[in-house]
């Protein structure tokens, strides 16, 4: 399934051991989502927290036109433009599901901002991992279209808005540090390292490491 592939992806960038299946929470219902996530917005790809004291409830949600597109046209086997939002909305998903797991067996909490900063981060380094397995070669263009050219929600307030730009600006501004090596992507000990200890920060710590890069 191509949720397994991009959650074993993401495990394999950072080394990851998560004794959850992203598949497991998956739900397409859009009237169920709606529910657990009442008042929210719609959109194609939102993962649903319900914590209480000791425990969490946890679903990732996926509307089905969205996974029914990617198995018709699947990014693991050709990534290419047609596919290339679908699979980032589906990576993010994922992206979500497994920081959060990882962090709650960590016993480690986590902010929204530091959810979607580590997920734009992911679909940057995802796309140039898949690239590299496909032919070889990464787009020169590909942080363009992920930081600069991205559009934003208009239904978003104030605050998600806020909080969406400034994941993208420190992606961006990560992604970019990172562009030269990464252009050359080999499983190396330094980008490997590096990749790693950034996804065991605090969102203090990633703006930090990023502001002194």
């Amino acid at each position: 399934m191509l949720l397994d592939q991009l959650q074993s992806l993401l495990n394999g960038v950072y080394a990851l051991e998560i004794p959850y299946n992203v598949q497991e929470f998956l739900i397409t219902d859009a009237k169920l989502a709606e529910e657990l996530d009442a008042g929210g917005r719609p959109v194609e790809e939102k993962l649903l927290i319900a914590e209480e004291e000791d425990s969490a409830s946890v679903s990732l949600y996926l509307e089905e036109n969205l996974l029914e597109r990617l198995t018709r046209n699947d990014p693991i086997r050709r990534l290419n433009e047609e596919n290339l939002e679908d699979f980032w909305k589906a990576l993010e998903g994922v992206s979500h599901f497994t920081y959060y797991a990882w962090n709650a067996l960590a016993e480690k909490s986590v902010t929204l901002l530091e959810m979607e900063l580590q997920a734009e981060v992911d679909k940057f380094i995802s796309t140039i991992v898949l690239l590299h397995q496909q032919d070889g070669n990464a787009t020169p263009n590909l942080h363009r279209w992920l930081f600069s050219l991205v559009k934003f929600d208009e239904r978003l307030s104030e605050d998600e808005l806020t909080r969406y730009q400034d994941a993208n600006y420190y992606a961006a501004k990560y992604c970019l540090k990172l562009a030269p090596q990464l252009a050359q992507w080999t499983a190396c000990a330094d980008i490997n390292k590096e990749l790693c200890e950034f996804y065991s920060y605090s969102q203090p710590d990633k703006i930090h490491h990023i502001e002194a890069a």
